[in-house]
């Protein structure tokens, strides 16, 4: 970082310390503020490259406009990290998505600054135009802006807002983030018409020759600069109504400009700000600007765990530490990432589907090796269900895969595009269960209550990696309908996953431990493996406390092996369930449900997710805050023997 004779970050605590500087001062308040996020991210990880991309945007919001009487809804929350620590959250910023610290996404409950929950994109036009809306209702002169990504721009709830916003007199301002990536590279006609639109030759050679003929006039003096973007301003509307896709939706529309020139970006914003009416700014951004790794890696650096900034720019990580990874388990996506290639090279019909998330669900890798039979569809969940429902209707076997938060947003879609038609879509929804530092958002734990109500669906549950493999197989000759398969974020547990696959029977479940007693514990997920750790740590401890219990994975929630639960009904006293879903509603409910229908009054403790919204902590943290994780499963065991 560059020193300068004043520090201007450590003394802005609130926008109504940054308002006061010169504009020229403008720069170096970013360059802090870059640096203040590049230093915390290294220690406490994060969301990173989207934040460092917009800082100048952030500082000149703050600037121009009266935050938080004006509101500002991020689109997505992840890039707010800079309007968080200039939003009296500096000093606690090092708290930022630990237990009991700051949301990483903007959140109304924790600041009057966040105007609006930001965790899933797409939303921030239609909130903004609501707000504008109520504030034209309640006679107040408050400003509304929405700042939105291209990225979530691909989503259909932002082109609603646009056309809704289009047809109203709504004092909105819309930023159009345009840095030509989300987390993956930015796919579709949008990415295509944005590029086209920034670099029209046309236009550009238009704009050129405007100052310099009216320079060779003569007419206007040392004021041929202002009319010169006067008129262009003008000509532009003339020229874009018909061609400009946000001037035909009724928006004035102004850009493309420069993202990180904070002196430029300010005078723009503050002549917008005059004007009345939707309107629309195009800038140009660089996602991970001022830190190189993040430039040079967009995808790699959007999120990130602590790191050095000195060996950020290396290629290759330490022998010791090289051979550490390649010694422990892959990810559930890797394995599924890897499975699919091995389906598909044996079964023409395969193919993929993703809605923006190639690599977080390892879809890319199918991408590299059979490109024209995998698909990024953008953030585009509902479009995502529907279009595999076509390609299903083809002869086509479509693995569509949503994290499980994010594939709420296509319920509708999975209800009447799929389910009633039994139309054979298989469903992997990765990210199900509990999520640790997106937090409340992002968590996957209510797919089993979502979909077990819906009719002719198959809901499954592998227990580890090879289960996945199993599944993945079994759904992909099963061509009977949809069939969704739901696992967790993060590494497995079994080195040897890569077995050979086999099919596996629909609705049914298996015995893992036999023991004698009078209590079953019953799994869906790998929170059996949880389970199986207590019983390999009571086996060993000489003192042994726990009574002796069976335990039985499920492996299917939706159809439940009604065969497997009556003898285990008619063989033990006590059951409890196990599952990292809600409890409402979920594989819990549905025992419970099925034990009431078949006259069975026996005692069930389910455990699982409770009735609120879980905060962002670790993985870890939160398990052991909703008591499934070892010592709590333990507890639930011992206390429900005893009774």
């Amino acid at each position: 970082m560059k020193q300068n004779k004043e520090h201007y970050l450590p003394k802005i605590n609130l926008p109504t310390d940054l308002r006061p500087l010169k504009k020229k001062e403008l720069p170096i308040v970013c360059e802090e503020l870059r640096q203040f996020i590049i230093d915390n991210a290294a220690i406490n990880g994060g969301h990173f490259g989207s934040s460092l991309g917009v800082v100048e945007l952030t500082v000149a919001l703050h600037y121009v406009f009266n935050t938080p009487y004006d509101r500002i809804v991020w689109d997505v929350g992840h890039q707010a990290y800079g309007h968080k620590i200039l939003t009296g959250r500096k000093e606690i910023f090092h708290t930022n998505r630990k237990k009991k610290g700051l949301s990483g996404f903007t959140k109304r409950g924790e600041s009057e600054y966040d105007a609006f929950v930001a965790g899933h994109a797409s939303i921030s036009i239609s909130a903004a135009l609501g707000m504008a809306t109520a504030s034209w209702l309640k006679g107040e002169n408050r400003k509304h802006i929405a700042v939105i990504g291209d990225g979530a721009l691909t989503g259909g709830e932002a082109f609603e807002g646009l056309n809704n916003a289009g047809d109203s007199s709504a004092d909105l301002l819309v930023i159009l983030n345009d840095n030509q990536i989300s987390i993956d590279e930015n796919v579709g006609a949008l990415k295509h018409y944005l590029v086209n639109l920034t670099t029209s030759r046309g236009f550009n050679h238009f704009r050129s020759g405007l100052k310099s003929a009216l320079k060779k006039s003569g007419k206007f003096g040392k004021g041929v600069d202002k009319f010169a973007a006067r008129l262009e301003k003008s000509l532009k509307t003339v020229i874009f109504k018909d061609s400009n896709f946000f001037e035909a939706l009724n928006f004035r529309y102004f850009g493309p400009v420069d993202g990180h020139d904070i002196v430029h970006l300010t005078k723009v914003l503050a002549d917008l700000k005059k004007i009345k009416g939707p309107k629309l700014l195009h800038i140009l951004t660089h996602k991970g600007k001022g830190f190189l790794p993040a430039e040079k890696e967009q995808t790699k650096w959007h999120a990130t765990g602590g790191f050095d900034p000195l060996l950020a720019d290396k290629n290759s990580l330490p022998k010791e530490k090289k051979e550490a990874v390649e010694a422990s388990p892959l990810k559930y996506q890797e394995v599924f990432g890897q499975t699919i290639i091995e389906l598909a090279e044996k079964d023409k019909s395969i193919v993929g589907i993703t809605p923006a998330m190639p690599s977080g669900s390892s879809l890319d890798m199918m991408m590299r090796v059979m490109p024209e039979r995998a698909f990024d569809v953008g953030i585009c969940e509902p479009h995502a269900v529907t279009f595999s429902a076509g390609l299903a209707c083809e002869g086509l076997t479509p693995f569509c895969n949503i994290y499980s938060t994010f594939a709420q947003r296509a319920y509708d879609q999975i209800i009447h595009d799929v389910a009633i038609e039994s139309i054979p879509v298989i469903f992997c929804l990765d990210r199900a269960g509990l999520v640790g530092e997106d937090g409340e958002t992002h968590h996957g734990v209510f797919d089993l209550a979502y979909l077990r109500p819906i009719p002719n669906l198959i809901i499954s549950v592998p227990m580890d990696e090879i289960e996945l493999r199993h599944l993945m197989y079994t759904a992909s000759v099963y061509k009977k309908g949809p069939f969704f398969i739901r696992y967790p974020r993060g590494k497995g547990v079994c080195l040897d996953w890569q077995k050979p696959m086999k099919r596996l029977p629909i609705g049914k479940g298996r015995c893992v431990t036999l023991a004698p007693g009078d209590l079953a514990v019953l799994t869906v997920g790998p929170v059996g493996n949880t389970v199986q750790s207590i019983i390999a740590n009571e086996a060993q401890n000489k003192t042994q406390k726990l009574k002796p219990f069976s335990h039985y994975d499920m492996r299917f929630v939706k159809p439940l092996d009604e065969t497997l639960l009556h003898t285990i009904f008619k063989k033990y006293k006590r059951i409890i369930t196990v599952e990292e879903g809600v409890k409402k509603g979920g594989f819990g409910s549905a025992v419970l449900e099925w034990s009431h229908e078949n006259g069975y009054g026996k005692p069930i403790k389910i455990l699982g997710i409770p009735d609120r919204f879980i905060p962002h902590a670790t993985v870890e943290e939160q398990r052991s805050d909703c008591g499934i994780h070892a010592v709590g499963i333990r507890e639930a065991i011992e206390s429900f023997s005893a009774e």
